[in-house]
C-alpha cells in the first residue's frame, strides 16, 4: 500500500478506509479490489490521452483531500432546505453518507428499497449484488477509483409492476472540513424491474465557495417495459471538482427520459453511456449546462445500439458567459444487428462574451445498413436582427438579450415533465439573466 500511497494521494487513506468497513457480501469486496487494482494501473487522466484532450484534471492532483464522515459535519434544516424539491420522497446524502436525520423515505409502496446503498449491502444484499458493479467500465479512471472506495451511496429498487407515483429526490450535498478540501465517492443503482414505473430527481449541491471533490456513478437499470424518468441536478460550489460517470443499460421495450441540468462546479466533467440491449426501446437524453467565469464543463456522451427497432433522441444545449469553457463529445454506435435504429443527436451552443469557447464533436459509427441517423452541432452569438427587433418594440437591450437567452434554453425546458424541477431551474434564469423580472413576465 505505501507505494499506491505514493504514487497517487487520492489513495493514501485507503487501507484506513479498508478498515473501517463493515462486512459487506464477498461480490462487493472483490469489486472493490478490481477497482484499485485498475485505479492503480491507469492512474489520473492526462491530457495526452484523446479522451482527456480537453479537460485538464492536473488541479485533481494538486490538491489534497480528505474523507470526513458524517458526524464530522453538522448541518441544519435550513442549510438543507434551499436544495429540496417539493412534492418528494427525499434521500439525503452529506459528504457521500445517508442523512436519516434529513432525509424522508415514506410513502413507498410495498416492495420498493429506496435508501442507503450501505444498509442494502447489509439487509437486503440479493438486490444489490446481481447489478452493482455490471455495468460501469473499470477501464474508466474515475470509475475505477469511485468503485475502490464504494461504501456508501443511494439504492432504489423497484419490483416487477410496481408504480411509484411519488418522484424521489436523492440529494447530494458536499462541504469543506475545517478549511480542508474534502472527497466522496457516491455509488448509486435505480433499478427499475419489469413493467415497473419511477421517477427519480439526482442532485449534486455545495454550499458558497467550499473546495470539495464529488466523485459518483450511477448505474441506473431499466428491465423490460419500464419506465424511467430521470433527472440529473449539478448545483455544485464554483470551486468545486465534479467527475461523474452515469451508465444506462434498457432491456426491451423500456422508455428511458434523463435530463441533465448544470450551472455549478469549477471542473466538471458528465460521462454518460447508454446501452439500448433490446427491441422497441425509446431513450431520450437532454441536457441543459450554464457557465460562467472561468468554469470548465465537459459531457461525453455514448448511446450503443444494440438492437433493432431502437429510438434515441440527444439534444444538449450550452450557454456560456465570460471565459468558460465547454466540451461535448457524442457517438452513437449503431451495431451490426440494430437494423431500423432511429437515433438523433444534437449539441447547439450559445456564446455570451467573444472569450467564451466550445469544443463540439458529435459523431456516428454505423454498422447496419437500414437506419435513419443523423447529428449536428451549432455554435453561435445572440442574432443582433432579433435584438434589433425586440428593441424597435420598445425592449431594453439586456432585458432583449436575456429574453433571447431564456428561449435558447426553453427547447430543454419544455421537455422537463415534474413541475417542480421546471420551476426551479427557470427561477434560477430569471435570477441570473439580466432584467430577469422582465422575462418572467414576457414568459
Amino acid at each position: 500500500m505505501q507505494a499506491v500511497a505514493e504514487r497517487s494521494p487520492l489513495l493514501s487513506t485507503y487501507r484506513q478506509f479498508e478498515q473501517s468497513l463493515p462486512d459487506h457480501p464477498q461480490v462487493v469486496s472483490r469489486l472493490r479490489q478490481k477497482g484499485l487494482a485498475s485505479f492503480e494501473a491507469v492512474g489520473l487522466p492526462t491530457q495526452r490521452q484523446e479522451e482527456w484532450r480537453k479537460t485538464n484534471v492536473a488541479a485533481i492532483k494538486r490538491t489534497s483531500f480528505e474523507r470526513v464522515g458524517l458526524d464530522a459535519v453538522r448541518l441544519s434544516p435550513d442549510h438543507i432546505q434551499p436544495y429540496l424539491i417539493s412534492d418528494c420522497i427525499d434521500l439525503v446524502f452529506i459528504n457521500g453518507r445517508y442523512s436519516k436525520e434529513h432525509s424522508r423515505p415514506e410513502d413507498l409502496p410495498g416492495g420498493v428499497f429506496a435508501g442507503s446503498l450501505a444498509d442494502a449491502l447489509l439487509a437486503r444484499p440479493e438486490l444489490v449484488q446481481d447489478h452493482l458493479g455490471q455495468h460501469a467500465d473499470l477501464k474508466h479512471p474515475f470509475v475505477a477509483l469511485n468503485t475502490a472506495f464504494i461504501e456508501d451511496g443511494a439504492f432504489i429498487h423497484v419490483p416487477k409492476g410496481v408504480i411509484v407515483e411519488k418522484p424521489i429526490h436523492v440529494l447530494f450535498l458536499a462541504t469543506e472540513e475545517d478549511g480542508s478540501a474534502t472527497v466522496s465517492y457516491p455509488r448509486n443503482l435505480f433499478v427499475a424491474e419489469e413493467s415497473s414505473q419511477v421517477t427519480i430527481v439526482e442532485s449534486y449541491g455545495g454550499f458558497h465557495s467550499d473546495r470539495y471533490f464529488t466523485c459518483p456513478v450511477t448505474e441506473i437499470v431499466g428491465q423490460a417495459n419500464s419506465v424511467i424518468d430521470h433527472y440529473r441536478l449539478g448545483q455544485e460550489s464554483l470551486a468545486a471538482f465534479h467527475i461523474a460517470t452515469q451508465k444506462i443499460y434498457l432491456a426491451r421495450d423500456t422508455n428511458f427520459f434523463t435530463h441533465s441540468i448544470n450551472h455549478g462546479g469549477a471542473l466538471v466533467r458528465n460521462d454518460i453511456q447508454a446501452m439500448l440491449d433490446g427491441e422497441g426501446i425509446h431513450c431520450t437524453l437532454n441536457g441543459l449546462y450554464l457557465a460562467r467565469g472561468t468554469q470548465h464543463v465537459d459531457h461525453q456522451m455514448r448511446v450503443d445500439h444494440a438492437k433493432p427497432n431502437c429510438h434515441s433522441y440527444e439534444l444538449f444545449k450550452g450557454i456560456l458567459e465570460d471565459r468558460a469553457r465547454a466540451v461535448f463529445n457524442g457517438r452513437i454506435y449503431v451495431h451490426q444487428d440494430a437494423q431500423k435504429t432511429d437515433a438523433k443527436q444534437s449539441n447547439r451552443n450559445l456564446l455570451l462574451s467573444k472569450d467564451a469557447l466550445v469544443h463540439s464533436n458529435p459523431q456516428l459509427e454505423i454498422f447496419a445498413d437500414d437506419v435513419r441517423c443523423t447529428h449536428g452541432s451549432t455554435t453561435g452569438h445572440l442574432d443582433d436582427e432579433a435584438i434589433f427587433y425586440l428593441r424597435s418594440r420598445g425592449i431594453g437591450e439586456d432585458a432583449a438579450r436575456s429574453l433571447l437567452t431564456y428561449s435558447f434554453a426553453g427547447e430543454v425546458l419544455d421537455e422537463i415533465k415534474l413541475p417542480t424541477v421546471r420551476k426551479d431551474i427557470e427561477e434560477f434564469l430569471f435570477t441570473r439573466l439580466p432584467k430577469g423580472d422582465i422575462v418572467r413576465q414576457a414568459v
